[in-house]
C-alpha cells in the first residue's frame, strides 16, 4: 500500500511452531472464534473460541473474516501460506499480515502488521479512528490469545498434517 496514514507492527514469541498457530489464527471473526481479545468489544459479548472448531477451518483467498454482527461486512482474505503467512485487506484501504516464523528451538516468532489509509468516507475514518485509539491494546490482547491457546493446544488440530482441511465443493 502506498502511503498509509497508520502502520503498526506487533510481535510475540509463543511456545508452539507455526502448526498449532495456524488452526487459531484460521478461525478468527465475529460469529467465528471471536478474535481472542476484549470479547465485549470484538465478538458480541460472546466468550472466544477455546478450542478448534472444525467447521471455522475452512477458509481460503477471496472469503471474507466477519467484523460485522451480521457477518456481511468483514476483511477479505488476499493469501494464505500455511503455515508461514496470511494477508488480509480491504481494497486499497488495509493490509494486515500475520507471518509466523519457526525459530531453532521450536518456539515462533508470530508477527502481524496491519496498514490502513483514511479515505475521507464516514466509515473509512470511523476504522481509522479505531485502529488508532484501540490498535495497541486490542492486538495486544488478541496476540496473547493466541499464544495462550496454541501453547496450551498439545498437537496439531487439523488434518493427519495438521493443515487446514480443505472446502468440499459442494
Amino acid at each position: 500500500m502506498r502511503s498509509p496514514t497508520f502502520n503498526a507492527t506487533r510481535a510475540i514469541s509463543v511456545g508452539a511452531p507455526p502448526e498449532r498457530i495456524w488452526p487459531w489464527l484460521v478461525q478468527v471473526g465475529v460469529r467465528r472464534a471471536g478474535w481472542y481479545s476484549y470479547d465485549l468489544l470484538d465478538n458480541l459479548g460472546r466468550p472466544s473460541a477455546r478450542q478448534i472448531r472444525p467447521e471455522w477451518q475452512a477458509l481460503e483467498p477471496g472469503d471474507t473474516l466477519p467484523m460485522s454482527p451480521d457477518g456481511k461486512h468483514g476483511i477479505n482474505v488476499y493469501s494464505m501460506d500455511y503455515p508461514r503467512s496470511m494477508v488480509w485487506g480491504t481494497p486499497g484501504d488495509t493490509t494486515w499480515v500475520w507471518q509466523l516464523d519457526p525459530q531453532p528451538d521450536g518456539t515462533t516468532r508470530l508477527l502481524t502488521r496491519i496498514r490502513s489509509r483514511i479515505r475521507w468516507s464516514p466509515a473509512s475514518i470511523a476504522f481509522s479512528a479505531l485502529l488508532e485509539v484501540a490498535d495497541f491494546w486490542m492486538i495486544r490482547k488478541m496476540l496473547a490469545g493466541l499464544r495462550e491457546r496454541a501453547e496450551q493446544s498439545g498437537t496439531s488440530p487439523g488434518g493427519e498434517d495438521g493443515r487446514t482441511p480443505a472446502r468440499s465443493a459442494s
